[in-house]
């Protein structure tokens, strides 16, 4: 990621990174003959974005070392904080109320509403929308067969707790303060045989864990995929629950956060102008929720595609966003999400000991091999083990042997059953029977050729012979040069 913001002049510096664990821990336990207690610790660095530094680094400075956009020496662009409510897409490069979103020759025509509801009209030569996987403006594909998305739902504070009479200052319950906790997903914090217990059991959530610096700590009560979602509440309630059997005393709450993220669902339709980025093209992974390092490895690629085509002499928008398309969701891209949103779809229909023995099995791999499942995108590390429909083969073979034998035998029914009601995205994405997905490649449709030509030019010749007819029709190119 360094390598390619580094290449647009963007260099990422240490300060972007809050904090470093340098092993990240998991609890499983609770079933599959695996102790309640037992920690699996990944020999594997875990690292906190500072989101408002990454901010300030990706923004562009002017010679005195502020903000182009704010009046800086050499702002090229300019910066409106309005919302685009205006259009709404109906169909493809169609959009409504007319007027709102015009796409042309050249570029495109916009209507944006400021806070203040002033409407203002702007012009750009592409128009690349980052608001998110509920767009208003990108179309989703409907003309191929898809899945609904999935929801990753989560409660989370950041607070200070209470660490007067703790024995162990060096954790926070059971949470190691120098190692971050990506999952604990035990359940013995609700009593034996109760509703609450029943609904964790088939509904499942786990706790994620940072510690920060001394007694503050990020929790976060998490639903890692489900159709329909989880309840912000029923996550709250469980946070609780477990804070207060591990008895860890919440003192003050700093910052509350509600997490929303979809899942899979379609991707963009192809031929459109408006390029789609972020959740916007669906590039969100439909297995595990995670999405920076994904969307800003796509964003070297893309705006390497759309910096080739506006400095191209030959300027032309549809080839523009075709391309951006192209460079996001590559054909072999496609085949590798299709592996993941199968994955998806498997942990949303597992209860909480399917998905202890699931990811127990999962870490148990060669960190090279799970690492690069998680990232899950071309150029992030270890990428080589799932980018090719051989790669992904060997991944799953070796993954099926190491879960319990009943989710092995769950997840090989699944891939059956998954394969015949979805059709050939899995298959394809693990065999080279079925070649790659259709990409987003720009096809130059030319000039079209009405009807036979030669038939055409020959009957006005004998109109212009005729001594009855008086009037030679033209084509419509020749009518409008006349005109001209």
């Amino acid at each position: 990621i360094r390598s390619v913001f580094a290449s647009f002049d963007q260099p990422l510096g240490p300060d972007c990174i809050d904090r470093t664990w340098d092993v990240t821990d998991c609890f499983f336990g609770g079933s599959f003959d695996i102790p309640v207690d037992n920690r699996m610790r990944l020999d594997r660095p875990y690292c906190r974005v500072d989101r408002h530094a990454l901010r300030r680094t990706l923004s562009p400075k002017d010679d005195d070392g502020e903000e182009e956009g704010k009046g800086g020496s050499r702002a090229n662009y300019r910066v409106m904080r309005a919302n685009h409510v205006v259009s709404r897409s109906t169909s493809i490069n169609i959009y409504s109320p007319p007027g709102s979103m015009v796409h042309d020759g050249s570029g495109t025509t916009a209507l944006l509403r400021s806070k203040d509801g002033t409407i203002a009209s702007v012009r750009a030569r592409l128009v690349v929308d980052c608001t998110g996987h509920e767009t208003r403006v990108v179309r989703k594909d409907d003309r191929a067969k898809s899945i609904p998305p999935g929801f990753q739902i989560a409660y989370g504070v950041l607070a200070r707790v209470d660490e007067t009479n703790v024995p162990d200052v060096d954790s926070v319950g059971p949470y190691y303060k120098e190692a971050m906790t990506l999952f604990d997903y035990r359940t013995d914090h609700f009593p034996d045989n109760s509703n609450e217990l029943s609904k964790a059991e088939n509904a499942p959530t786990f706790m994620y864990a940072m510690p920060l610096e001394n007694d503050r700590i990020f929790f976060e009560e998490t639903s890692l995929v489900a159709r329909p979602a989880v309840s912000f509440r029923e996550c709250k309630e469980r946070f609780h629950a477990r804070m207060e059997h591990l008895g860890i005393t919440v003192m003050e709450v700093e910052e509350e956060e509600f997490c929303y993220i979809p899942m899979g669902g379609p991707l963009p339709a192809r031929d459109q102008r408006v390029v789609g980025f972020g959740g916007a093209a669906a590039m969100v992974h439909p297995s595990t929720g995670y999405h920076l390092c994904r969307a800003m490895m796509g964003a070297g690629a893309a705006a390497g595609a759309i910096r080739e085509e506006l400095s191209s002499s030959e300027w032309n928008p549809d080839r523009a966003a075709a391309r951006a398309y192209d460079a996001i969701w590559s054909p072999s891209n496609v085949a590798q999400r299709n592996f993941a949103v199968y994955g998806g779809e498997f942990l949303m229909k597992q209860n909480v000991e399917g998905l202890r023995g699931f990811f127990d099995g999962f870490f148990r791999l060669e960190a090279p091999m799970w690492g690069g499942f998680l990232a899950g995108w071309p150029g992030l590390p270890s990428n080589e083990y799932h980018e090719t429909w051989y790669a992904r083969l060997v991944f799953g073979l070796t993954f099926v042997s190491k879960l319990p034998p009943r989710v092995a035998l769950d997840m090989l029914g699944s891939i059956v059953s998954y394969s015949i009601s979805e059709g050939v995205p899995l298959p394809q994405s693990v065999t080279p029977l079925f070649g790659l997905p259709m990409g987003y490649g720009y096809k130059d449709k030319g000039k079209a050729a009405q009807g036979d030509v030669a038939a055409k030019s020959e009957a006005r010749e004998m109109i212009v012979e005729s001594s009855v007819e008086d009037v030679v029709p033209v084509d419509f190119e020749e009518s409008e040069a006349l005109v001209g």
